[in-house]
């Protein structure tokens, strides 16, 4: 008996039944009747579930694909809840709802900063201190305060180069009067290009599963790539449908705690959205794959930062029944830059391919200090500087220290574009084959 309860699909069937009760509301209409409290805790426990059943599809999926492939799906479907609330602020807009756009473009800004700002400086953080008892050699211990360091595969080069394209782009978004038609063509080109470049490599097969990921790695063919399918179908839709209603039933206890409306939107809720993300990567961690949680993150932040923007415009002009650009506010417009200013300093910690928890820390600290400061300044708390000057004021910073990073590490920048060209055309494999 013990043995049966330690079968790998024990574990796949105890993680769906806990995504059951949000699924019975879901399809019978109720979910509403449950409350804001209720609609949390059903939809968060079927995120949480949707989050495991992902993993293990995705980590499935590399005996058959490229890992970086694997790994683009599911940054893809673990965002796909940013992608439908953004659209909808964006949809509300072309039917003239006042401040749509400027709701459509926070929500987008939030989630992409708490992606980085937590989610790369807390997975970091995390993967240090569980290689104290994983002994995962992606960490590197060193004597120092803060020095120890995740070292990441040379490989996400690929990512980090494209990465690099698209926040050069962002930094004119705003300069051309909102989201529009050269932002699809830019963006969504920039990671159309990408996918063409990972799609071409070749499965790897050197990396130790365990677990439910090691038993469907030994099933046939014909049993494991209809199981990876199930595993992606179904949790895309737990994702798909849970997410919302649970970012909606946080933002409206927190509003009902006197927070403000747009506060939640632009941080509560992507929060809420990202945390299928946040919750995958801590797995990976935890089973001693920083580089794979890594690979992800970084995934995810290219998915966002060109497919997010780039499609925004679209579902505006369809909603407006024309052509017709995403226009926002100054503010907003300081928003996207100090996004990309985040993503620029971020580019400049990882481009040689490895982050010390000094440098985690000074992404957490630089994007907790900005929240606080910004909800005290609409708390009425501070008055001493505007919202729109405070968030030029964390762009310029994060341009400094991203300029002075960048400049210590020349020669890397030259290693990841080198590294992306030989990915590009297959130099590489090419090399290796002679």
């Amino acid at each position: 008996m013990k043995n049966r309860l330690q079968h790998p699909l024990v574990a796949v069937a105890v993680v769906t039944l806990a995504t059951l009760p949000w699924v019975v509301a879901d399809l019978t209409g109720t979910a509403e009747s449950l409350g804001n409290v209720g609609t949390v805790a059903v939809s968060g426990l079927s995120v949480l579930g949707a989050s495991f059943l992902l993993a293990w599809g995705a980590e499935t999926a590399e005996k058959d694909v490229p890992r970086a492939f694997a790994i683009a799906v599911l940054a893809v479907l673990a965002v796909a809840p940013e992608y439908a609330v953004d659209a909808l602020y964006a949809w509300k807009a072309g039917q003239g709802e006042v401040g749509a756009a400027n709701l459509a473009v926070a929500n987008m800004t939030g989630a992409n900063r708490i992606l980085i700002g937590l989610g790369w400086s807390g997975i970091a953080l995390f993967s240090i201190y569980r290689a104290r008892t994983s002994g995962d050699v992606a960490v590197e211990h060193n004597d120092g305060f803060l020095t120890d360091a995740v070292l990441l595969d040379r490989s996400i080069a690929t990512e980090v180069f494209f990465l690099a394209l698209a926040t050069l782009w962002a930094f004119f978004v705003p300069l051309n009067g909102g989201i529009g038609a050269l932002d699809l063509l830019i963006l969504v080109g920039i990671y159309v290009v990408y996918i063409g470049v990972i799609v071409r490599g070749d499965p790897e097969e050197d990396e130790v599963h365990v677990g439910v990921p090691a038993y469907l790695q030994k099933t046939p063919v014909t049993t494991r790539i209809p199981a990876v399918l199930l595993l992606f179908g179904y949790s895309g839709y737990l994702i798909f449908t849970a997410v919302e209603p649970f970012a909606h039933g946080l933002e409206e206890i927190g509003i009902a705690y006197g927070v403000p409306e747009f506060f939640m939107i632009q941080w509560v809720a992507p929060l809420a959205s990202e945390s299928p993300e946040l919750i995958v990567t801590a797995y990976l961690v935890n089973k001693a794959r920083t580089t794979a949680a890594f690979n992800a993150l970084i995934s995810s932040k290219l998915n966002q930062w060109t497919l997010l923007i780039g499609t925004l415009g679209v579902v505006y002009s369809i909603s407006l029944g024309q052509y017709g650009v995403l226009e926002f506010n100054s503010k907003q417009a300081a928003e996207v830059w100090i996004t990309a200013a985040q993503s620029f300093f971020a580019l400049a910690v990882l481009i040689n391919f490895r982050i010390t928890m000094r440098e985690a820390v000074a992404l957490l600290v630089l994007f907790v200090s900005q929240v606080v400061i910004e909800f005290l300044h609409i708390r009425g708390v501070i008055e001493f500087i505007s919202t729109y000057d405070l968030l030029i004021v964390y762009t310029v910073v994060y341009m400094l220290i991203g300029g002075v990073v960048f400049l210590t590490k020349m020669d890397h920048v030259r290693t990841v574009g080198q590294l992306a060209k030989e990915s590009a055309t297959g130099q590489t494999a090419v090399a290796e084959s002679d």
